[in-house]
């Protein structure tokens, strides 16, 4: 799983990387047969704020996101974008490994009735070992115990039940924490932002709008990223919650039918 996640995030920041060269390029190309076609016509020439500001031309989407980008200030704006990676990483890994947790516990009740009915439980025991899933280990640790009587059967599969759940729940610390980071990093570069703004006020000597509203513009850009960045790992982060929850239930469901399959065989 940690090559997997290494995979994960090398391929995700690659993916950026080639995104920001492809944006140069098509902005190199732009320029250049803009030049060509202002040697042939002569018409006015379009700068970086006409594109930003719109001057009847489509801009295109990435040449945007590249421009906001920029003016919310690398440092900031890669950190964010690393938040998002990781976080969209940790995210996919835990779905992988809770759709792999997933199996048909009437399916495997059976197979250990007919198990416990045709060799006892050290069939059982070979049904358990030979199916994937934290159900099937939860029932392998508490036949395990079951000569040990039902009582103990019982305290085994909830212990068992816990450290499963433990596993399902791991790196969803992480996730959480690159939820809470990208927009914190968003405000703080708001407000670095906001203090060069006021910088370049005092500098200028007078408050000028287009100043204010030029530093404060490119101050909430951060503020803007961070918020977007946020939620998209925190709608994976409500689904993999809704999917252990799921799974803890069928485990606690599951639980209590082996229970009642082994009394039944007690009474055999």
């Amino acid at each position: 799983m940690k090559k997997f996640f290494m995979f994960l995030a090398v391929a995700g920041l690659l993916t950026f990387t080639a995104n920001i060269a492809s944006a140069q390029d098509e902005a190199a190309a732009e320029g250049a047969a803009a030049t060509e076609q202002v040697q042939e016509e002569a018409p006015q020439a379009m700068t970086a704020e006409d594109l930003l500001k719109g001057t009847g031309e489509e801009v295109p989407f990435h040449q945007q996101i590249k421009s906001y980008f920029i003016q919310g200030g690398p440092a900031f704006m890669s950190a964010i974008i690393l938040c998002l990676i990781l976080g969209i990483a940790l995210a996919i890994e835990r779905i992988l490994y809770l759709s792999f947790a997933k199996t048909n516990n009437k399916k495997l009740i059976k197979k250990i009735e007919d198990a416990l009915a045709e060799g006892g439980v050290a069939k059982a025991l070979d049904v358990c070992r030979d199916t994937k899933g934290p159900v099937a280990s939860i029932f392998y640790d508490g036949l395990l115990h079951y000569d040990e009587g039902l009582d103990v059967v019982e305290k085994r599969i909830a212990s068992a039940g816990g450290v499963q759940m433990s596993l399902m729940e791991n790196n969803l610390s992480w996730i959480s924490l690159f939820i809470a980071l990208a927009p914190s990093l968003g405000f703080l570069g708001t407000v670095l932002g906001m203090v060069k703004a006021f910088d370049a006020i005092e500098a200028a000597g007078d408050i000028s709008p287009n100043i204010v509203a030029g530093g404060m513009k490119v101050a909430l850009i951060t503020t803007v990223g961070g918020l977007i960045v946020a939620m998209i790992p925190q709608v994976f982060y409500n689904y993999i919650l809704s999917r252990i929850d799921a799974l803890s239930i069928d485990m606690e469901n599951a639980s209590i039918d082996l229970v009642d399959a082994l009394a039944k065989n007690e009474k055999k």
